[in-house]
């Protein structure tokens, strides 16, 4: 089914409404507002997906997996969303160019709804999304070495004896400059999913 139709239903009002953003198109009064009304204000998909910067495949994604609540449906069966919706879309958004990973932004947006939160619980999640992110760029940063190391080893001429090449097949040989590097990620450690 095309989602990008014309929305001709209610639409859901899922998300905080504490006055973060604009209100333009759909309008959390919406929930309150005649059918008629609601129907004037509802956003579908491909309107969510072109104001919220989440594509229509990734706010699916994100319903299937339990990140966002289900959309309400229009009497044709289209996905409907409200300014609600569309700012939360865009605080997963955020949450994702910091970095967070999806467990974290689930823990965020609980933060977000939550009217009685204590700041030090979001300050405690962001510090250690801190802590990841530097040992990320330290692993990173020990990669490049390993790799300036062995470039800086190997001739580059017509010769077929290669360092980054015999690195490559038995990591943590001797032309690497410490033990603790090698020119093969962990990518276990690295969230992949942005």
């Amino acid at each position: 089914m095309n989602e990008a139709m014309p929305v001709s239903g209610a639409a859901h009002g899922h998300g905080p409404t504490h006055g973060h953003g604009p209100t333009h198109g759909c309008s959390d009064a919406m929930r309150r507002a005649p059918p008629t009304m609601q129907t004037m204000d509802a956003c579908n998909i491909g309107e969510a997906a072109a104001r919220s910067g989440v594509s229509a495949k990734m706010i699916r994604h994100y319903e299937e997996i339990g990140l966002i609540p289900k959309a309400r449906r229009t009497v044709s069966g289209y996905r409907a969303y409200a300014e609600s919706d569309v700012h939360m879309l865009r605080f997963i958004r955020h949450a994702r160019v910091l970095g967070f990973s999806m467990r974290q932004i689930g823990e965020l947006l609980s933060l977000w709804h939550n009217r009685r939160r204590r700041s030090s619980e979001v300050k405690k999640l962001a510090l250690a999304h801190i802590g990841e992110l530097e040992a990320r760029i330290a692993e990173t940063q020990a990669m490049k070495a390993t790799l300036e190391h062995l470039v800086h080893c190997c001739h580059g001429d017509e010769r077929p004896d290669c360092p980054i090449l015999d690195n490559l097949a038995n990591p943590g040989s001797e032309s690497t400059p410490a033990k603790r590097t090698s020119v093969t990620p962990r990518s276990r450690r690295i969230d992949h999913t942005l």
